[in-house]
Parts: structure tokens; C-alpha cells; sequence
């Protein structure tokens, strides 16, 4: 098992880093002030595929609704690396959020679907 972190947000992952006392293998640090979504994207994108080519991981986890998340799914689709989405299904139902599309696009490229609450569920079934 490996961990990778983006530290897309650098404050909350160090914290929780911290508290769980987890050392990542990987830490890409790829934030920039001022960053916009889609540059993040694709720093994501250029970064996270090395990582992946070297590490070969037959499976994934990640989690949330981060661009981060959504990134990392679509390249482990592209290389046909299975993903499991912790807190799957979530849903704000608000398409102006980058999140929202975000968690739609996550849940629609993994296999395995880990969901946080029954509301959870039940957005899935409807989405089949």
C-alpha cells in the first residue's frame, strides 16, 4: 500500500495527516496561490500518472469530491486501474459547484462505491 496526496488542501490534509499519524509515500504539493480549477487539473493530471506508471497499483481509494479525486479516477480509467470512491453518492444537487460535478464524474468511472449514509445509497440507485 502506498499513499499520495496532491495537498490540495494543504491545512485540513496536514491535520488530519497529523492526527492519524500517516506519512505519505507521495506528496506532489501541486497547490499555488490563486490556482484555477483547470490548471489544477491538470498539474493532477501530469503528476499523478508517473506516479501511477511506478507504482502499479491494481486498485486506487480515494476520497471526497475534490478535483484532486475526480483527476485521479479519470487517469486510473484511462489505464484501466480500478477505483473505489470513499463517500460515494453524496450529492448537493447543486450543478454550479465544481464538487457536484466532481462526485458525479468519480462515481460514474469506479467499481467499488463506499457510501456515508443511506441518502447515499438511494442517490445511486436513481442514477442506476
Amino acid at each position: 500500500m502506498a499513499v499520495c496526496v496532491t495537498a490540495q488542501h494543504r491545512q485540513m490534509l496536514d491535520q488530519v495527516l497529523n492526527l492519524f499519524d500517516i506519512h505519505p509515500d507521495v506528496d506532489l504539493d501541486l497547490m499555488q496561490p490563486d490556482q484555477r480549477l483547470a490548471s489544477l487539473t491538470a498539474e493532477i493530471l501530469t503528476h499523478i500518472e508517473p506516479v501511477l506508471e511506478d507504482l502499479q497499483p491494481d486498485w486506487v481509494l480515494v476520497q471526497g469530491d475534490t478535483t484532486t479525486v475526480m483527476a485521479t479516477a479519470l487517469l486510473c480509467y484511462y489505464n484501466r486501474i480500478h477505483v473505489g470512491h470513499v463517500e460515494a453518492g453524496l450529492r448537493s444537487f447543486d450543478r454550479s459547484m465544481p464538487e457536484e460535478i466532481n462526485r458525479i464524474v468519480t462515481d460514474a468511472i469506479s467499481d467499488f462505491l463506499f457510501t456515508p449514509s443511506p441518502d447515499g445509497d438511494e442517490n445511486l440507485k436513481r442514477e442506476g
